[in-house]
């Protein structure tokens, strides 16, 4: 650990909190880092950090996988998606491709790619194959895919968009009044395109102090330390711990583009369900580079009934913060990276599959109490 961040660990420690705080952090990135950097272990023991809604391949529906799938095997296309999706399981018979790395062994032209850069040079290498770019992610992913069609791509490059905006899943659990948590740690990144005046309603609406970090051990101590620092006060207000990349209102160009480009309409997530005002659906002049307005519909709507997690998977509990990545019944026993059953261990930025790489074996879900166990 830098001396700084032991200095705001140290600052930390000495604020002197003296009832159990629950700090959920929203992204990926971020838990990734707390759990390379083994925070958890360093803070105060009545502090808890709870790993919260941030990982979009967690979260995509298991339709619109299901449809990636279908379209890849049955229509004469090159599918082309970020390379986390290709490894995320749907519920369907053994017999079938239960993912589209599995498809591209059953023969479908499926391609991982890195940005939608990627994307358009697949198409232009080929103008008279159809490509399909799956584009799941949340706001730092979608707006790249709005900036690459509001400049312009080739006519045979179309779009299956899955992208989901971060707040409205926050909003839900403050709504619900069971949040499980006392203070936010806003995802920098999210805030760097979106601005951190996205995640004022957690201070306006509910009273709770939030923080916008970055991805270092120094920026999530600092949020950290804000965050307790405002309830030893109990005065709560948004603190941006990430100065030197997020900006007041954000991108404005990026945001720009994302309006010129994309509605924002309800949408579904997986294992979830709707939450309204949390998805982006391409606007009608971008028809002709649409997808599922270019095909036939395989979403099947009797996925959005199976679309749930596969059985005994908890992701949609780890998502929202209600158990931790080690209480799912299946963690480390029948689910691991090497084969993984639910989507939180698929990705990078799943909370199970950070968990399991920082070394986190135990399974603890038959110890827990029925209902929610974080805390």
């Amino acid at each position: 650990m830098s001396r700084s961040a032991a200095e705001r660990l140290k600052s930390l420690q000495e604020l002197g909190i003296d009832r159990p705080v629950r700090i959920m952090n929203v992204c990926g990135g971020h838990e990734r880092s707390i759990s390379v950097a083994g925070l958890r272990a360093v803070l105060p023991d009545n502090v808890e950090l709870v790993p919260g809604p941030g990982c979009p391949v967690c979260i995509c529906p298991e339709e619109d996988v299901y449809e990636a799938i279908q379209l890849a095997l049955h229509e004469d296309i090159t599918l082309v998606a970020f390379g986390d999706m290709l490894r995320v399981p749907v519920n369907a018979p053994k017999r079938e491709p239960r993912s589209l790395e599995q498809a591209k062994a059953a023969g479908a032209d499926i391609r991982p790619i890195a940005s939608p850069i990627d994307a358009v040079r697949i198409a232009r290498k080929d103008p008279a194959r159809l490509v399909v770019f799956f584009a799941a992610g949340f706001e730092t992913t979608t707006a790249p895919v709005a900036a690459m069609l509001a400049e312009g791509v080739p006519d045979n490059l179309l779009v299956l968009l899955s992208g989901r905006l971060t707040w409205p899943a926050v909003a839900l659990l403050l709504d619900s009044g069971t949040p499980g948590f006392d203070a936010l740690i806003a995802p920098g990144h999210v805030s760097t395109v979106m601005g951190p005046e996205e995640w004022e309603f957690v201070v306006d609406k509910h009273d709770i102090p939030a923080a916008v970090a970055g991805f270092t051990p120094e920026s999530l101590l600092a949020a950290m330390y804000s965050v307790l620092r405002q309830l030893g006060e109990n005065r709560h207000f948004l603190d941006n711990c990430y100065p030197e990349v997020v900006r007041p209102g954000g991108n404005l160009e990026a945001r720009r583009q994302l309006q010129q480009v994309m509605d924002v309409v309800d949408a579904n997530w997986r294992g979830i369900g709707i939450i309204p005002k949390s998805g982006f659906a391409l606007r009608g002049e971008y028809a002709s580079h649409d997808a599922r307005k270019r095909f036939r519909s395989y979403a099947d709507e009797s996925r959005k009934r199976v679309g749930e997690m596969p059985p005994g998977c908890d992701c949609a509990q780890v998502v929202l913060g209600k158990i931790y990545p080690n209480q799912c019944r299946l963690y480390g026993a029948a689910c691991t990276p090497r084969k993984p059953i639910g989507p939180c261990m698929v990705s990078d930025e799943g909370a199970c599959r950070i968990w399991w790489s920082a070394g986190y074996r135990d399974n603890e879900w038959e110890g827990r109490k029925k209902g929610s166990a974080v805390g």
